[in-house]
């Protein structure tokens, strides 16, 4: 599964992980506002690594949560979902808005080979980029460091660093000019 083979989604041991999952990021939800560290110590449960100083929204929807690399200051805000059956690693201050969805599973086009299998492709987000609300990140797609996604954007092809992309087909608009630090 890990490295983008078809697998059988009913393996027993899939099904015991993402239930694992699944309870945790119930924990979350019914989490009490104001008990952060809680919430903390959860994140910190369901993310394969780095989950330490990122700062998840609930509701958050993923299938293992350990295919999940995060580097520091990670922002999800509400609704967004993960489907991780292969790797995903984002980066240092990245930004998820509301209802961002970032998928590596995918399914054969063959009918047949449909109904039993299935396959997924590693997703890599780099650092300082902001993902707007109700993206969607499609399997094996890589996005640059610091470079901005609009909001409602399909991304479906690889992006660069420092540029401003939107759309559906997600596209490079613009290249992003730096300001200088105060």
């Amino acid at each position: 599964m890990l490295v983008g083979q078809l697998y059988d989604a009913t393996d027993p041991d899939l099904i015991a992980s993402r239930r694992r999952a699944r309870t945790i990021c119930h924990a979350m939800y019914d989490c009490p506002p104001e008990d952060a560290d809680q919430l903390q110590e959860l994140i910190k449960q369901l993310i394969g690594r780095g989950g330490e100083t990122a700062w998840i929204e609930p509701p958050f929807h993923c299938d293992y949560g350990s295919n999940i690399t995060l580097g520091k200051k990670v922002y999800f805000n509400f609704n967004c979902i993960v489907l991780d059956v292969c790797h995903v690693e984002i980066g240092d201050h990245t930004l998820l808005g509301p209802a961002v969805q970032i998928y590596t599973a995918s399914h054969p086009m063959d009918a047949q080979l449909r109904r039993s299998e299935e396959f997924g492709k590693p997703i890599s987000i780099g650092s300082d980029v902001w993902i707007g609300g109700g993206a969607i990140i499609c399997p094996g797609v890589t996005i640059g460091d610091q470079t901005v996604i609009g909001a409602g954007s399909v991304v479906t092809k690889d992006i660069p660093s420092g540029v401003f992309a939107a759309g559906n087909p997600c596209r490079v608009i613009r290249e992003i000019e730096s300001t200088p630090s105060e």
